[in-house]
């Protein structure tokens, strides 16, 4: 089997076979196969594609080329979570405890943030003394706990994607749906999870920016997911605007808890209790009404709260900041962004808004950018409320008060303010399982 086949076979519209796809991910993870040549298919996957046997096919061989991780020592059925990516998008922080709180199991490894998008770990690292990097026992043992544990991704897992993806972004073959989805789904499908919930984003803020592309990568997964014997369901998300008010590491971990207090922002709320409902759903806690009235009882009675808490002492955390944020180390220095005329808010970028966070400090611009924990946007106006000239739409908070100016100056180019209000939009557009979409 020579690799140079293979290229020329999908270059020309070809299927490749099990063995074929098992030869080319093996051999370039073990440096038998060149960048060159695994760069000339990518670009043939990209004009070509494939097709659903193909995607699941190289999915699998790529989870296979790391470590499988093995939660049978954690009690229950576990359910992961997997969102593409926003601004403002902290719901893991949300939905984990409130899973646990209902009986789910969350055992849950995360991303850090790269580009205008926040991670999860960078989030969590915003908590005093909280330990992302856990040994693989302690991470069960605090499963079996609290019902949820959540960590950065450790390891040796999947190695195959972390190559692949390094090469496709210099190679201008990130956005090809057949490779996203083996990326994410190689990912979730190593971490052994019984079934998987994926928030698919749609918008301006999202890498998919049209409903349609979302929806087809959604059905891609999902039928990879099904296809490795994993339950799995995705809901189409929006992201044309930052999710809640708070956009930065800090701010967004206080707004999280606000949700789980009972008095959150109202969007954030909503799509949080739709993704818990979901995530129940796939561990047969009942309908997804039922599901859904069981979120809620969570955050009403305060266990969700509480499973959050515990967690976080368990890793090391300083739960108090949860109950006082007031203790979270503060932006030396803020600035507001003024409304300059009166009308309605018609438009706002959200990939905008996040690179004007990254600006305050709040993001990286690369892999070795130091994090601003207390930096990042807290939103006063958003997409369709009125404002007034003068009004504050936002106020920025940063320890380099240097990049106040170019923040706002971005985050004023992020927001259009036009004379009549827009028509509204659905914050969850579909919900797409095993050969059925359910369009909202």
């Amino acid at each position: 089997m020579r690799m140079y086949d293979l290229i020329t076979k999908k270059r020309n519209g070809g299927v490749l076979t099990d063995a074929e796809i098992e030869y080319m991910i093996g051999g370039y993870v073990q440096g038998d196969i060149v960048d060159y040549q695994m760069s000339a298919m990518l670009m043939a996957i990209w004009f070509k594609g494939m097709n659903a046997h193909e995607i699941t096919e190289l999915t699998k061989v790529m989870a296979k080329s790391g470590d499988m991780i093995d939660l049978s020592a954690i009690h229950g059925k576990k359910v992961d979570k997997h969102s593409t990516g926003g601004v403002g998008d902290k719901t893991t922080l949300i939905v984990a405890p409130i899973v646990a709180a209902c009986g789910g199991k969350v055992a849950k490894m995360s991303g850090r943030g790269l580009g205008h998008t926040g991670g999860t770990v960078d989030k969590l690292e915003a908590i005093p003394g909280f330990r992302t990097v856990l040994e693989r026992e302690e991470f069960f043992t605090i499963v079996n706990k609290c019902g949820l544990s959540l960590i950065g991704q450790s390891g040796n897992l999947a190695p195959a994607d972390k190559k692949l993806y390094a090469l496709r972004d210099v190679t201008a073959t990130v956005d090809s749906i057949p490779l996203i989805a083996s990326s994410i789904m190689s990912k979730k499908l190593a971490a052994g999870s019984d079934c998987i919930l994926l928030d698919v984003k749609t918008g301006s803020g999202a890498f998919m920016k049209t409903f349609e592309d979302s929806v087809r990568l959604a059905q891609t997964m999902v039928a990879i997911g099904e296809g490795a014997g994993k339950r799995t369901v995705a809901l189409i998300t929006d992201m044309d605007t930052p999710l809640g008010h708070a956009i930065g590491n800090s701010l967004e971990v206080i707004e999280s808890m606000d949700v789980l207090k009972g008095h959150g922002p109202q969007d954030l709320t909503e799509v949080s209790l739709q993704l818990a409902a979901n995530m129940l759903y796939l561990v047969d806690k009942g309908s997804l009404a039922t599901c859904r009235s069981l979120a809620e009882k969570s955050i009403a009675d305060g266990t969700a709260f509480e499973c959050f808490a515990a967690m976080v002492e368990a890793q090391g955390g300083d739960s108090s900041v949860l109950r006082n944020p007031e203790k979270f180390a503060k932006a030396p220095y803020s600035g507001d962004v003024l409304a300059d005329r009166d009308g309605y808010i018609v438009r706002m970028n959200a990939e905008e808004c996040g690179i004007a966070s990254v600006v305050l400090g709040a993001g990286r611009e690369t892999k070795e950018s130091t994090i601003d924990f207390s930096a990042g946007i807290m939103m006063m106006k958003k997409y369709g409320e009125a404002v007034k000239k003068g009004e504050k739409l936002a106020t920025l908070y940063t320890s380099k008060q240097e990049t106040l100016a170019e923040a706002e100056r971005m985050y004023k180019e992020a927001v259009v303010i036009g004379a009549d209000k827009p028509a509204a939009k659905p914050l969850v557009y579909a919900r797409v399982e095993k050969d059925h979409v359910e369009k909202f």
